[in-house]
């Protein structure tokens, strides 16, 4: 009997019942869009779980991104320094913005924005620091910031994979001059398709009201030219619903996560980024680093084998940004040896609050199989 496919992720979603009995008052308002009652709800709702001073609701996480550089208004052809380690999304949203992205190398050990290599990538161009924080890894969020003051730049934090963290007791969502969430399927936390930002400048909020809905600021008026990036009354009921289980997903994910160390920590060249005191992990992701002289096999050689097992890991993130089609021999000025190293050795398992211990046994066993030490 074929095994059943297990893919890297699958979405959280609330009881189907309790779903469609809070959507039952659409179909009687048939109010299911422009920033309605749920809309508001959810943003009240994620203030208070984030734990920060204002929430801005988008149709999907890189709009959010996109258009917070945009309501910044940097000066076209400005510098942004950024990381290679990242979905496209980071790169095309400066890119789109009529930014120049430039590219800092990352920290091995968590592959994250190498915040000591910073200060020598800035010049008179530069106007943002755009950091990621990589699976749930928080970047040296102090020392940016500290970089930041010093010359005058602002951060807008890519907390894609972060929602619900917190550093040193604080949420993730305060540092910086903001910090920009995906709820997409794929993510911890989803509203089906979804994203927001998080801040504490009015004038940041009033930008992005603009931004998001078309510049309108009345029935008669339009005042700028803006975007159409409203999140809908069914993403925003179901981030409502998922809300509600938010910690318990974490909960089970951490119980996975564990499990996944337990069973691959004796692994010779099988490298699992190692945790930091002060950060409260959310457990999105679980990456494996892959050294071919110590395990014996490639990346790609597990990835393959994986493959024909009916199990989808993901090579994430591979290729690195610069290295797709679009960004090919552009931007780069300086060598980016730890994030074109951690690109060919990333191996996202799956990871998800519901996969089966006796799938991840399976998963762990067909990457032991692997190796030339076994």
């Amino acid at each position: 009997m074929e095994e059943k496919s297990i893919f890297v992720t699958r979405p959280s979603m609330p009881p189907y019942t309790e779903y469609i009995e809070a959507i039952k008052s659409l179909w009687e308002s048939h109010k299911i869009t422009n920033m309605g009652i749920y809309h508001r709800e959810l943003e009240k709702k994620l203030k208070e779980y984030l734990e920060v001073p204002k929430v801005s609701l988008m149709v999907n996480g890189h709009m959010a991104l996109e258009l917070t550089i945009q309501a910044m208004r940097f000066p076209a052809g400005s510098e942004v320094i950024t990381t290679p380690f990242t979905f496209v999304s980071t790169t095309h949203a400066i890119v789109r913005n009529n930014l120049k992205p430039v590219f800092c190398d990352v920290k091995e050990d968590d592959g994250t924005l190498d915040e000591k290599k910073i200060e020598d990538l800035i010049s008179k161009k530069t106007v943002a620091i755009i950091p990621v924080h990589v699976y749930g890894h928080i970047c040296n969020v102090r020392a940016i910031d500290d970089i930041a003051r010093k010359h005058g730049l602002k951060v807008i934090y890519d907390a894609a994979h972060s929602f619900g963290e917190r550093y040193e007791n604080i949420g993730i969502g305060n540092f910086g001059d903001a910090s920009v969430f995906s709820f997409h399927a794929t993510k911890i936390f989803n509203t089906i398709e979804g994203g927001a930002v998080t801040f504490s400048d009015t004038k940041l909020y009033e930008n992005l009201y603009d931004l998001k809905n078309f510049g309108i600021q009345g029935e008669e008026h339009v005042a700028s030219v803006g975007a159409n990036a409203k999140l809908n009354e069914f993403c925003a009921i179901m981030g409502l619903c998922n809300l509600q289980y938010i910690d318990l997903e974490i909960e089970k994910r951490k119980k996975r996560y564990d499990f996944y160390i337990e069973l691959l920590s004796d692994i010779k060249g099988i490298r699992i980024f190692r945790h930091f005191d002060g950060i409260s992990y959310n457990y999105a992701y679980f990456p494996i680093l892959v050294e071919k002289e110590e395990f014996g096999r490639t990346r790609d050689e597990i990835y393959d084998k994986l493959r024909e097992c009916n199990i989808y890991s993901r090579k994430y993130f591979y290729p690195l940004t610069v290295e797709q089609e679009c960004y090919r021999n552009q931007f780069v000025t300086i060598e980016l040896r730890n994030a074109k190293k951690l690109s060919m050795q990333i191996l996202t398992l799956p990871l998800y609050a519901d996969i089966e211990f006796h799938q991840i046994e399976r998963i762990c066993m067909l990457i032991r199989n692997c190796s030339i030490n076994s």
